[in-house]
């Protein structure tokens, strides 16, 4: 059965491309960040709004523990308590301290890694839940995979250089955009300050976070700073308002004494996505659809639309593209809701969702009755229009 692939683009984006060409729209310039790789992605659907170098393989340091501390969240449990080996005793600032046969709930270890961005946290955390810090590293590099990040490889859970341990700017952005849909995750990373003690009680910590843009930036739900000699300083940020969800990349942003710079990176990312772009229905201008033939059905037609609504962001003068594939014709019987096709949403190249097309109505088989019915009145009509 042949298949037709519709393609049409909104009004409303044709409109728009013909008042303000990309030369005229307000675009954020590359040399006003100081960061080397940089990205602003829509935490809804994925679609990087803005990049600098957004897709080049770069050391990403601490930024590191946001994919830790989802694997933790998803393979170990809050109240397991992990020893503590003499390796992971051994890690070098930043640390909590932890000494070799102390026990750690792993609901105060995420603290300590994700507040305070702690090391040997981390490794406790990965040899407590796989057995080994190559395992961890493993799962996180299977999850990686899951969410379509083909340029990360994690060698370490807590970000310190190694060879081989790279992200890019927009793989790490798509990675926080999974780590969001986590409320224990959101819960840990708005935390301003949290105490705890080790399993034995012999000892209490307290530990605050580091991330300043949750105090300084109205709408900043969650993020994760980072640093390394070979990576410099980095960050990914989470902002929610005026109903949008905007995640910031800013990796290799200077190094010391700039530590200031990544601040200054994120809110020009940031207040560039609020200000540009605004939402619009996908389906604004776009011709509705109509019927699809029923072979062998007693109605001989069925009416059909897509079920669902899609919201996009967009800058002045970009398109939507809602491109529509399902068959020329169905056999019966068809059920009503069933779905006969799949309707594709792109802003501008990127795919944004994909909604199915559904049926509104029913057919039934027509049958051998149906058949002697029809040709009864078909008949009847011939001979009605014959006799006058």
């Amino acid at each position: 059965m042949r298949r037709r692939l519709v393609s049409f683009l909104t009004c409303a984006g044709i409109l728009a491309s013909l008042l303000c060409s990309p030369a005229q729209a307000n675009t954020l310039s590359e040399e006003e960040l100081y960061a080397q790789s940089a990205v602003l992605m829509d935490g809804e659907n994925g679609r990087v709004l803005f990049s600098k170098e957004g897709d080049r393989i770069m050391p990403m340091a601490s930024t590191t523990k946001v994919m830790t501390c989802i694997i933790a969240l998803e393979y170990g449990s809050q109240e397991a308590c992990y020893p503590v080996s003499s390796y992971a005793a051994s890690m070098p600032q930043v640390k909590l301290g932890v000494s070799s046969g102390e026990q750690y709930r792993q609901e105060d270890l995420l603290y300590s890694l994700m507040l305070e961005s702690h090391n040997d946290s981390a490794i406790v955390i990965a040899e407590g839940i796989a057995g080994s810090v190559e395992g961890f590293c493993a799962l996180m590099n299977e999850k990686a995979r899951e969410l379509g990040c083909r340029n990360t490889n994690f060698v370490t859970p807590n970000g310190l250089d190694a060879e081989g341990h790279h992200t890019t700017a927009a793989e790490l952005a798509r990675i926080a955009a999974y780590a969001i849909q986590n409320e224990t995750f959101l819960a840990i990373t708005q935390t301003r300050s949290y105490t705890f003690s080790e399993a034995s009680g012999a000892r209490t910590f307290c530990v605050n976070n580091k991330n300043a843009f949750l105090d300084s930036f109205e709408g900043c739900i969650s993020g994760k700073t980072g640093y390394t000699g070979k990576a410099g300083y980095c960050y990914v940020g989470v902002v929610q308002r005026e109903e949008k969800t905007l995640i910031g990349v800013v990796l290799a942003c200077g190094w010391p004494p700039s530590k200031s710079w990544k601040w200054h990176d994120m809110r020009i990312l940031i207040n560039y996505g609020l200000k540009q772009y605004s939402h619009r229905s996908a389906f604004q201008g776009v011709p509705l659809l109509d019927v699809i033939e029923v072979e062998d059905g007693k109605k001989g037609q069925v009416s059909v639309g897509v079920t669902g609504e899609v919201t996009l962001l967009l800058r002045e003068g970009e398109n939507v593209r809602v491109t529509y594939d399902y068959p020329e014709k169905i056999l019966a019987p068809v059920q009503k809701g069933e779905q006969v096709g799949t309707a594709y949403v792109y802003a501008e190249e990127h795919l944004a969702a994909a909604l199915p097309i559904v049926t509104n109505e029913g057919d039934k088989k027509i049958q051998y009755l149906d058949c002697l019915e029809q040709a009864a009145q078909l008949f009847l009509l011939s001979f009605s229009l014959t006799n006058g």
